[in-house]
């Protein structure tokens, strides 16, 4: 069966029944049988649970399955008896449309309802869009009523947004200037969900978005234009995390979705903060691979929420380290021990990675039918010879039965001390912080600035921006800012070509080869597969 019939085949419980083993019940918001807002400013518990995030190697054009060995650790965890939530992040419709498909796990490792959670779910998506177009239409509006602030129309900062992948708008002239669209989950309104402690401090972050510079080159800021007050209320229905389940009608929390390869690639801060009162163990993912979505979800929102996780998982594939040893498509399934051992070193640098921040990591496999036993023992042999800690994750096909080997050894790992540190101190300077973690989680040997990101960063420390995070903003599909670059590259350089700041969200975005915060379809996009019958089930979606 597709994931989208096993999930049509899974009995769900109503979502009253799924709260209740949260203890949240009386908390929640109903929007059908299956699924919830949290109403999370009346639970006033103190946080308890043990923190456990889930990354992986560099990612491949063939996923990894990430979310389904998050879905599959938190249905593990409750098969062992534990009190365990999965906090995730919500889907964009770029993805589901393009080439990727839906990002609600996979096989017997789901949540559910996954067609409405990877469509229009509660809404949030459209919230976060609409909130931030009402800034871009404010601004224009200001400007054709005179223009009393002065803005210079050839420094305005803030884009407009759609949650779809759309390349035409990467660059469009609009009546009176040119303009580019970003996708929402690049959405400055996005991070500033996703980073709130609270909905007053919503407010106050909404306010301080800087905006546009006048033609004195002096900033302009939403609160300048009257916004906040609007653009909360846009918001007051969409800081509430939302509540759905698993196919085994396990708790699962879903909550803001931002991309990691052009922003910080988490969930919402308040939702890990509500798994964390609410249950033992909080299951968390970080997009793509660690050198994006880890080291942003450490540096960030660690920083930010003052989280200490209690173990890392490194996902890792078998086809994915052959990609790495530049095996081909046609080839990938095939048993081929020699490129696996070459494809290792990806494995390598992000085990050195993660051991920067904390000694708690495991690695685990997430196995594919096509994995043989030589193939494994390899990946088994190279763990043991550095006493790293492996497990074998087969939760998409067995369900939480595949995955209590990888629960069990999670919950050892998340019981031992907790020596999480930082990589970077806040107070270095704006390049100090970027060629921080271009050495030590990219390997970089050198980074060149561009002239524009160069008067960027003087302007910033100008406005005394200095002491906020650096996003670095690269491809995914490798740890430097080349795609071609896999597996473990020696001797390059990197260019940092610009620089943005998100005053409301608080942090410096740092823009690294020719990424884009607009993607576009691919040739045969995922919209060709799907479909809907008379009866409205959903076909394609996956």
């Amino acid at each position: 069966m597709t994931d989208i019939e096993i999930a049509y085949n899974t009995k769900k419980e109503n979502i009253y029944t799924i709260a209740k083993k949260l203890n949240i019940e009386n908390n929640i918001i109903p929007y059908g049988n299956d699924k919830a807002k949290i109403n999370f400013n009346k639970i006033n518990t103190q946080e308890k649970g043990k923190l456990i995030l889930v990354t992986s190697i560099n990612p491949t054009p063939y996923g990894e399955g990430k979310t389904t060995v998050s879905i599959g650790l938190n249905d593990g965890l409750n098969k062992l008896g534990l009190s365990s939530v999965a906090v995730l992040r919500e889907p964009s419709l770029g993805p589901v449309f393009g080439i990727k498909g839906g990002a609600t796990g996979g096989g017997y490792s789901q949540v559910i309802p996954m067609e409405d959670i990877n469509l229009h779910f509660t809404g949030d998506m459209h919230a976060i869009t609409s909130a931030n177009n009402l800034i871009s239409a404010a601004i224009d509006n200001h400007i054709y009523f005179g223009n009393d602030l002065r803005i210079d129309t050839n420094k305005i900062l803030f884009k407009r947004c759609l949650d779809m992948n759309d390349r035409a708008l990467r660059k469009i002239n609009l009546q009176t200037r040119a303009e580019s669209f970003n996708i929402t989950a690049a959405s400055e309104i996005m991070s500033i969900l996703c980073l709130s402690k609270d909905f007053e401090d919503l407010k106050s972050k909404l306010a301080n978005i800087l905006i546009a510079f006048d033609i004195n080159n002096n900033p302009i800021y939403t609160k300048d234009l009257k916004l906040e007050g609007s653009l909360a209320t846009l918001l007051k229905d969409a800081i509430n995390p939302n509540l759905v389940q698993s196919l085994e009608n396990n708790p699962v929390i879903i909550h803001g979705g931002p991309f990691a390869n052009i922003s910080f690639g988490c969930n919402s801060l308040i939702a890990t903060k509500l798994g964390l009162k609410l249950a033992d163990y909080v299951v968390t993912e970080a997009g793509f691979g660690s050198d994006l979505g880890a080291e942003k979800f450490f540096d960030i929102k660690c920083r930010y929420g003052n989280l200490k996780p209690n173990c890392v998982v490194i996902v890792v594939t078998i086809k994915a380290l052959k990609y790495n040893a530049g095996v081909t498509k046609e080839n990938i399934l095939k048993e081929n021990t020699e490129a696996l051992i070459k494809g290792l070193p990806n494995l390598e640098v992000h085990i050195e990675n993660m051991l920067k921040y904390t000694k708690n990591i495991v690695v685990c496999l997430n196995k594919y039918d096509t994995d043989t036993p030589k193939e494994i023992d390899i990946i088994k042999n190279y763990l043991n010879k550095r006493n790293i800690k492996f497990s074998i994750n087969e939760s998409y096909t067995k369900g939480s039965i595949g995955s209590l080997d990888l629960a069990k050894t999670v919950e050892n790992i998340s019981n031992q001390d907790n020596d999480f540190k930082l990589l970077y101190d806040i107070n270095l300077s704006i390049k100090e912080k970027i060629e921080t973690i271009a050495k030590n989680i990219y390997h970089t040997t050198k980074v060149n600035y561009s002239e524009i990101s160069l008067n960027k960063i003087k302007k910033l420390e100008e406005l005394n921006y200095n002491n906020l995070p650096i996003c670095i903003a690269k491809t995914q599909y490798s740890i430097s800012d080349n795609p071609k670059l896999l597996g473990y590259p020696k001797d390059f350089s990197i260019e940092v070509k610009d620089i943005n700041i998100y005053t409301g969200a608080c942090f410096i975005v740092a823009y690294l080869g020719d990424i884009l915060t607009m993607p576009g379809l691919s040739k045969h996009p995922n919209y060709e597969n799907i479909d809907i019958d008379n009866n409205y089930k959903i076909k394609g979606l996956f």
